[in-house]
């Protein structure tokens, strides 16, 4: 079982633009943004991190055993590439302890570059976004499609998937997951039980936001729509869009969304219910096992908005871009709308 970028479909159509992705990790920047202040006292430590070609979850580990705590005792706000040069914040739990030499220990992955106290604990998905600078390298094609396709993104939104590393190298994840909710497989440890529950969420998410993409009404509201406000996880229903509702889509301020599969009932109702049950009874391992395992309902956006988009062209066959993604958001779900990638490279 895979979940292949390649087999989505796009909301521009396949570009003609193709280039090398990831030659190395310094071509793949990523910059966490919090969007609050730290306070410089209380029980946790904010470490500031650079990584490099380092998985974020073996950083944790790393930090736990130099401050001699539990694995549990770490947070971070989310998975970052491993093939890439990151920057991003762990915590700590230090109550009234005295902090280990953070620059210290033989760890080559990464450097702790800022430590700061804060009352709370880091949890998942608490920042405002990422910042990518990304390098495509050996470009055959235009380099104007670059520049087009990505103002009509910046415009526009482009369709908010989930990228490939959720579901593992060639899908692995997916096939864990089945092998797992069908009962074939114990999976004990919680961050792995964690990946593969995740990777079988967001095939149910991409299956349909495909689906709606090919009906083209990926961006607009359908009866029965959930619809999230711009910039936050509210979300409400409208069983009939009215002339308001298609505007605020319209203007960017309202986004249709997808379901994150749970137990209950789906929060969608109407032509956008029908569509969301007849896809999912095409996993039903997924679906009754997503349910089983207790999760909720929830929902995520269909569209997703990039913030000061930026193109250099230092020189011929070689492309600079730079953006920024609300969090959650992956930059391959951007990447796969503007370039090919090249055998062997990332998409």
């Amino acid at each position: 079982m895979s979940d292949s970028s390649a087999e989505l479909p796009y909301a521009c159509g396949r570009p003609c633009l193709r280039g090398r992705l990831r030659a190395t990790p310094d071509d793949f920047q990523v910059r966490e943004t919090l969007g609050f202040a730290l306070e410089g006292a209380g029980e946790h430590v904010w470490l500031w991190v650079r990584k490099r070609d380092a998985n974020t979850d073996w950083v944790a580990r790393r930090l736990a055993e130099r401050a001699g705590v539990p694995a549990g005792a770490v947070g971070y706000a989310g998975l970052k590439d491993r093939r890439a040069v990151t920057e991003q914040w762990f915590s700590v739990h230090l109550p009234g302890r005295p902090e280990p030499d953070w620059t210290g220990g033989p760890d080559a992955g990464f450097t702790v570059l800022t430590a700061v106290r804060h009352p709370r604990k880091l949890r998942r998905g608490a920042l405002a976004g990422n910042v990518f600078r990304i390098v495509a390298r050996d470009l055959g094609g235009d380099p104007a499609e670059l520049t087009e396709r990505l103002s009509l993104i910046a415009a526009n939104g482009t369709p908010n998937y989930f990228g490939e590393q959720r579901f593992g190298r060639e899908g692995g994840n997916l096939e864990r997951a089945e092998a797992m909710l069908r009962g074939e497989e114990t999976v004990r440890d919680r961050h792995r039980r964690g990946l593969y529950l995740s990777a079988a969420r967001s095939a149910l998410f991409n299956a349909v936001l495909a689906r709606r993409i090919g009906d083209r009404t990926w961006n607009q509201p359908l009866p029965g729509e959930v619809l999230m406000l711009a910039g936050s996880h509210s979300i409400f229903s409208a069983a009939e869009p009215d002339e308001t509702i298609r505007r605020r889509v319209a203007e960017f301020d309202l986004h249709p969304t997808g379901p994150l599969w749970g137990a209950g009932e789906l929060l969608s109702g109407g032509r956008v219910r029908e569509l969301e049950e007849a896809i999912a009874a095409t996993m039903p391992v997924f679906r009754a096992g997503l349910a089983a395992e207790g999760l909720r309902q929830e929902r995520r956006a269909l569209r997703l908005m990039v913030r000061d988009a930026e193109v250099e062209l230092p020189n011929p066959g070689t492309a600079i871009l730079s953006f920024g993604l609300p969090a959650g958001a992956y930059a391959t779900a951007v990447l796969r709308e503007l370039i090919q990638p090249l055998d062997g490279t990332d998409g």
